[in-house]
């Protein structure tokens, strides 16, 4: 098994302005990103002088970017998903998806659905091949307590695709059954959100990284604590376990070793770790043992972290964030005491 107590970082690329999404080619070091200046970039990540080729199409920041079958689909500010031709880098199709910004798209195992989230909170499911919109799911609320616009910035299929998770600003977490699109479940993370009703009138945090485990059964919800002073984040992240089917918090995790917000969370394959990243005006990652219940790594990164991808066996990670590409690779216990 790969050994989170051995991970070294293999490749750092410079990149001008912030990465927001990353989609890998399986078995393959070439990735696709959405960034900051409304284009989504193809590139070899390993090579010995990666050639990025720009993918122009969007009118704002590129916040998702996922691979389905030759396609790659990818959103942004703009409320529009794209279609593209991985090979030819031509737009096949462009979808007006959503009123406001688009948070996060993620794609089904099967690669025959898309999911998208926006500050409209509504959650939309479309058809990979067609492009029509398969559901759309409303389950949380315009506007927060405090009567002010909500936001919904993240969601999360279920490995086995039956289902699929939704997180919100003031820490409300709907389970959807992906097939009828219908609400099976509910779990709640307020202390995920704070608002100040005397300095700046103004709320911030909320969940931002969902992850079902490899047997769909828990649902890890990352964000950040209370806190203090909301031009800062300077304060622990969050990460909560349910099992949500029983609407039964497992496991909590905001020791202060990390602060920041959990942007992603990427279990481990078998369910031997689960991997937390993210920042505050700095980055870290986090791995954590379930099992153990605690944290067993935890280590600054290069730059905050807005996502991740992991190899088939879960021993590279390629990250992306604030002006860099990051690959670490991690080496089995046995591997890193014989080098």
């Amino acid at each position: 098994m790969s050994d989170p107590q051995h991970i070294k970082i293999v490749k750092e690329l410079n990149r001008p302005g912030i990465l927001f999404s990353l989609a890998r080619v399986a078995g393959s070091s070439r990735v696709f990103v959405g960034a900051s200046d409304a284009k989504v970039y193809d590139l070899d990540v390993m090579a010995e002088k990666p050639e990025p080729q720009e993918m122009a199409g969007h009118q704002s920041y590129v916040t998702g970017t996922v691979l389905a079958g030759n396609q790659l689909v990818s959103s942004a500010y703009d409320g529009r998903l794209i279609w593209w031709d991985t090979e030819t880098h031509q737009a096949i199709r462009s979808v007006e998806a959503h009123k406001r910004w688009i948070r996060e798209l993620v794609v089904t195992p099967d690669g025959s659905r898309v999911v998208s989230v926006a500050d409209d909170m509504v959650c939309r499911v479309w058809d990979v091949e067609s492009g029509g919109l398969v559901h759309e799911l409303r389950g949380h609320q315009e506007k927060t307590p405090n009567h002010f616009p909500s936001m919904l910035y993240t969601c999360a299929v279920s490995p086995d695709g039956d289902f699929l998770a939704t997180g919100d600003r003031v820490g409300h977490n709907v389970i959807w059954d992906l097939s009828s699109g219908k609400q099976v479940a509910a779990v709640e993370t307020p202390t995920m959100y704070t608002w100040d009703p005397k300095q700046r009138i103004h709320s911030i945090g909320g969940v931002r990284s969902l992850a079902f485990s490899p047997d769909s059964k828990q649902l890890a919800i990352g964000g950040i604590g209370k806190i203090g002073n909301i031009d800062h984040l300077g304060v622990p992240a969050r990460l909560e376990i349910f099992d949500w089917q029983k609407n039964e918090r497992t496991h909590e995790f905001s020791d202060g070793k990390i602060k920041g917000l959990n942007e992603r969370l990427v279990f481990h394959p078998e369910n031997k770790w689960l991997l937390a990243a993210g920042g505050d005006h700095n980055g870290f990652y986090q791995f954590f043992d379930l099992a153990a219940n605690k944290s067993i790594k935890h280590e600054k990164a290069p730059m905050h972290i807005h996502d991740m991808a992991f190899d088939a066996e879960a021993n590279e990670i390629y990250a992306v964030g604030h002006g860099k590409i990051v690959v670490w690779q991690m080496s089995a216990t046995e591997e890193a005491a014989s080098s």
